[in-house]
């Protein structure tokens, strides 16, 4: 038996009337005593009920508690003692505080049935809720993205339904085989596109136009030809099968994929028609330009690559650390070149012409590069660049830990969502083909057809209902035992 304090409470002690109204909690196996003016603070709680319900009929009594015992005045709960040690504080101390390696949403679960309202959760209890249940929706998101994959709803149109095929054909490898080669094959796209695009660069492999200009050789013109159409092909594929076109269009990496492939199409239209319909005269200064944009594709390696983009969604969480860093750099570089401008006016060969030119060499200098192009002469000049260096260190070190930090954070926390959602499917496919072994077992005696009913239910809709109303399936309830 353990008990809280009550000796703060001097209204509840050495009184007939006070022990009249005490009550005797039993959780899961552990009693509790507890005084019923303390109780009655929340009026509206479960154990205030009980409090209030002497005169009430047994049938009252038995709706609010598992089990109650007249004569020891005791009602039992097949419920949590840990989490009830947390939400009792309430009539004590006016907040609760969950305890560390309880589970955030069945300590909820333990508030709701002891009718605790939510306010009274102490705040960092409750970013730890916040937490847990964005864990948790990432986790149904992953098993109901899961399930619409496995899904085949004979209801459907055709047209849907080869819509939902090429877009798992083209957006998904892990679907089935032929979505796994496609993947290869456009990476190996990417890889050759890009090394064709450094080796038109190399002017042993250029050829002389009729104009006499250095342009690619025809045969690395084919090639890249061949990439962009497979590239073209592609997004007109993803973009025509995407279930929401708008935000196909408006996201990151599909924007990366379009920028890619425009370039070839402009550079077709000013070639053909540009110099004859809009008369620009540096039509191959465009082209070039614009050949420029072609490295975007290499960001494509970003969509087959799980690093990359653990990395980039990293970078993305760490956008204070980053801005730190860039203010620091920013507030030495300003510093720095100042004073190494001031310092070198006296020599008479100094290499720091202004301060603008000198943030170039602040810059080098904090970053550790030190190209040597500007560097001080004088004895104050040459402190100020060690100081600077010395500086630029310490900058660049201090973010760099919690850079990293969020990355093997976020990096973890993806691969326990993955394991969780996998989990979470078995364990829905166990429950659901538990369910239809029962209901074919009644329907039929023979091992053989309940087996057979036990599959076909399996590869229902059985799944979508233990998602709807919670982020994960629920337990089934444990059947109540009397405890008396």
């Amino acid at each position: 038996m353990w008990t809280l304090p009550r000796t703060r409470f001097a209204h509840c002690n050495g009184s007939s009337s006070s022990d009249e109204k005490e009550i005797a909690v039993n959780i899961g196996g552990v009693r509790l005593v507890l005084c019923g003016d303390i109780l009655n603070r929340y009026p509206d709680s479960r154990l205030a009920e009980l409090v209030n319900c002497s005169t009430r009929s047994f049938d009252v009594i038995s709706s609010l508690c598992d089990d109650y015992d007249p004569g020891k005045r005791e009602f039992y709960f097949d419920r949590d003692p840990d989490s009830f040690k947390c939400i009792v504080e309430v009539y004590y101390f006016g907040e609760i505080h969950m305890k560390r390696g309880i589970c955030p949403i069945c300590f909820i679960k333990e508030m709701e049935f002891w009718k605790i309202d939510l306010s009274y959760l102490d705040e960092c209890c409750k970013s730890n809720l916040t937490e847990k249940e964005e864990e948790l929706a990432e986790i149904a998101d992953k098993v109901k993205l899961i399930l619409d994959d496995l899904d085949s709803d004979p209801d459907v149109s055709r047209n849907e339904r080869w819509q939902k095929f090429v877009w798992k054909l083209m957006e998904k490898p892990e679907s089935s085989l032929p979505a796994r080669v496609i993947a290869v094959v456009s990476f190996l796209f990417i890889l050759v596109s890009s090394v064709v695009m450094c080796l038109g660069t190399i002017p042993d492999l250029q050829v002389e136009d009729s104009e006499g200009n250095r342009v690619e050789h025809p045969t690395l013109d084919a090639i890249e030809t061949a990439c962009i159409g497979w590239f073209t092909i592609e997004y007109v594929l993803r973009f025509a099968s995407s279930p929401n076109k708008v935000r196909f269009a408006l996201s990151f990496m599909n924007m990366i994929d379009f920028l890619a492939i425009l370039p070839f199409y402009v550079v077709l239209v000013l070639t053909y028609l540009g110099t004859a319909m809009m008369e620009l005269v540096n039509v191959q200064q465009a082209v070039q330009a614009l050949r420029i944009m072609r490295i975007a594709r290499i960001f494509k390696l970003a969509r087959h690559s799980s690093g990359l983009q653990t990395l980039t969604y990293a970078l993305k969480r760490s956008f204070k650390e980053l801005g730190l860093l860039l203010m620091y750099m920013g507030v030495g570089i300003f510093v720095f070149s100042a004073l190494g401008y001031t310092m070198e006016q006296s020599h008479p060969e100094t290499l720091f012409r202004s301060i603008p030119q000198s943030f170039w060499w602040a810059i080098i200098t904090m970053t550790t590069v030190g190209y040597g192009d500007i560097y001080p002469k004088t004895t104050l000049g040459r402190c100020n660049a060690a100081i600077s260096f010395l500086c630029g260190v310490i900058a660049i070190a201090l973010p760099i830990h919690p850079i990293i930090n969020n990355f093997v954070i976020y990096y973890n926390k993806q691969k326990v969502l993955e394991t969780a959602a996998k989990h979470e499917l078995e364990l829905m496919e166990l429950r659901a083909l538990e369910l239809a072994v029962r209901s074919a077992s009644r329907r039929s005696d023979a091992p053989g057809n309940a087996w057979e009913g036990a599959l076909r239910a399996s590869r229902s809709d059985t799944f979508i209902p233990l998602l709807s109303g919670a982020h994960r399936t629920e337990r089934e309830p444990v059947k109540k035992k009397s405890l008396t």
